[in-house]
C-alpha cells in the first residue's frame, strides 16, 4: 500500500517554486559573461568535470553522504549528487535513504508516495533478481535514476546494521553510482557506511561553529582509519546569502589528511525545500554540483592518495602544490578537480559512448646494416579493455535532461 509524503493539506502551504538567482544576479551574469568571459576556460572546466564524472566503473562505487548535525544540508547535497550522476551517467544510478526517521531525500527527489522501503527489499532481493525485477518496488527520479526511501514517514522506524548490509550487498551489482543518505554521525550506520563505501561526503554548516564541529569528526575519522581522509570530500553548505565565513581559512582548516573542501553556494531554489529542479537552479549552484559530483566520483574509483582520473580516465598523479578553489579556499595538496588547475582540457565530449582506449602497435623496427637482415618487432598486442561487471555499463553517455550543465560553448 502507498503511502503519501505530504498530506493533502500540507500542499497548500508550499509556495510557487523560485529560481535560485534573483533577476539582478542573471542580469549581472549575462553582463559579466558578455564583456570578460573566457568560453575556453568555461568550456574546458566543464568538459573535465563531466569525463570525471562519467569515468567507466569495474564495480559498482557507493558513496555515503553524512554531516555532524541535522539542517546542515545533508540530504540536499545527496539529492544533487543523485541528480548529477543521473543526468550525465548512462549506466544505472541509485539513491538510498539510509537516514530513516522522516528523512527528506525523497521530497528532494520529487516522490509523492512512498510504498516499499529499505527494510521491505531487504526481504525481498534475492541475487537472481533482474535489474527490471528489481525497479519495481523503487521509485525513478528525474533523470533515470532510482530511490529507495528508507521509511513510509513514521516516526521511530529504525534502520538496524544487519538491514543495511543486507540491501547494499545485494544492490551493489545492480547499480554503477550508489548515493547513500545517511544518519548524522556517530550513528552505527552511519559509521558502517563510513567504512564501507568507496567514498564519502562530509556536509558542514557555513558557521565557524559548523567549521569547529566538522574538524572534530575529520580528526576522530582520521583516527578511526587514516585511509579514509584521502576519500573524503568536504562539503560547506551556505544556508544563507552571506554568512560571514571566511572560505580560505575554513578549507586550510578542514583539508587535513588528503580530504578536499569544496563550497555548495546558497540557492534560493535549494533554501526552499522540496523537490529540486535543475532547470530552477542557479549557475554557480549548478557547477558547484558538478565539480562536487566530479571529485567525489575520481575519489570512489582511484582509492591512492594523491591520484586522480582525468581525460577518459586514466589515472594521473596529482599536482604536488594545492591550487586555488572558485571561492579562493585553498585545497589540500594531492586533490582533484580544482577549477583553474593547469590540467589540459580533454576535447569536445562526442555524442555517443567512448570505448576505452588501447594501447596502440609499436611501429616494425628497421633493418640492420649487416649482412643478414634482422626481422620487424611483432607489434605489441593490445591492452585488454576494462571489462565492466554483468549489470553495469561502462558506456560514457550523453548528458540529458533540463538544467544541468552540457559539456559544450556556454550560451
Amino acid at each position: 500500500m502507498s503511502v503519501p509524503l505530504l498530506p493533502p493539506e500540507a500542499e497548500a502551504l508550499r509556495g510557487k517554486p523560485r529560481h535560485g538567482e534573483n533577476v539582478v544576479q542573471r542580469a549581472g551574469r549575462v553582463v559579466r559573461r558578455a564583456i570578460a568571459s573566457s568560453p575556453a576556460a568555461e568550456t574546458a572546466a566543464v568538459t573535465e568535470a563531466a569525463y570525471a564524472i562519467q569515468q567507466p566503473v569495474t564495480s559498482g562505487r557507493q558513496i555515503s553522504v553524512s554531516s555532524i548535525r541535522g539542517g546542515a544540508g545533508k540530504s540536499t547535497v545527496a539529492a544533487l549528487l543523485a541528480l548529477t550522476y543521473a543526468h550525465y551517467r548512462s549506466d544505472p544510478v541509485l539513491a538510498v535513504e539510509a537516514d530513516p526517521a522522516l528523512g527528506t531525500l525523497p521530497h528532494r527527489l520529487g516522490a509523492r508516495e512512498v510504498r516499499w522501503s529499505g527494510s521491505d527489499l531487504a526481504q525481498i532481493v534475492d541475487p537472481a533478481m533482474l535489474i527490471t525485477d528489481l525497479t519495481g518496488y523503487l521509485l525513478p527520479f528525474p533523470g533515470g535514476g532510482w530511490l529507495l526511501p528508507g521509511s513510509q514517514g513514521a516516526i521511530g522506524t529504525r534502520l538496524d546494521i544487519e538491514t543495511y548490509r543486507v540491501v547494499m550487498t545485494s544492490l551493489r551489482r545492480y547499480f554503477a553510482t550508489t548515493v547513500v543518505d545517511c544518519e548524522t554521525l556517530p550513528a552505527e550506520v552511519a559509521r558502517t557506511a563510513l567504512v564501507t563505501t568507496q567514498a564519502r561526503v562530509l556536509v558542514s554548516p557555513a558557521t565557524p561553529e559548523g567549521v569547529v564541529a566538522t574538524r572534530a569528526v575529520l580528526d576522530w575519522v582520521g583516527g578511526v582509519h587514516p585511509g579514509i581522509l584521502p576519500t573524503t570530500v568536504v562539503v560547506v553548505s551556505h544556508a544563507a546569502p552571506d554568512t560571514g565565513l571566511d572560505l580560505r581559512r575554513a578549507a586550510e582548516h578542514l583539508g587535513i589528511g588528503g580530504a578536499v573542501v569544496l563550497p555548495l553556494p546558497y540557492d534560493r531554489h535549494l533554501a526552499a525545500g522540496g523537490a529540486i529542479r535543475t532547470d530552477l537552479l542557479g549557475e554557480r549552484t549548478l557547477q558547484a554540483a558538478a565539480r562536487i559530483a566530479a571529485e567525489v566520483m575520481n575519489r570512489a574509483v582511484s582509492r591512492t592518495p594523491g591520484r586522480r582520473r582525468t581525460g577518459a580516465g586514466a589515472p594521473t598523479a596529482a599536482p604536488g602544490t594545492s591550487a586555488p578553489t572558485s571561492s579562493g579556499a585553498s585545497a589540500s595538496p594531492g586533490t582533484s578537480m580544482t577549477p583553474g588547475a593547469p590540467t589540459p582540457p580533454p576535447g569536445p565530449m562526442p555524442p555517443t559512448a567512448r570505448p576505452v582506449p588501447t594501447a596502440r602497435p609499436a611501429p616494425a623496427a628497421p633493418p640492420a646494416p649487416a649482412a643478414l637482415p634482422v626481422p620487424s618487432v611483432p607489434p605489441v598486442p593490445s591492452a585488454p579493455p576494462v571489462l565492466p561487471s554483468p549489470a553495469v555499463s561502462t558506456a560514457y553517455g550523453s548528458p540529458s535532461g533540463p538544467g544541468m550543465p552540457a559539456p559544450g560553448p556556454p550560451r
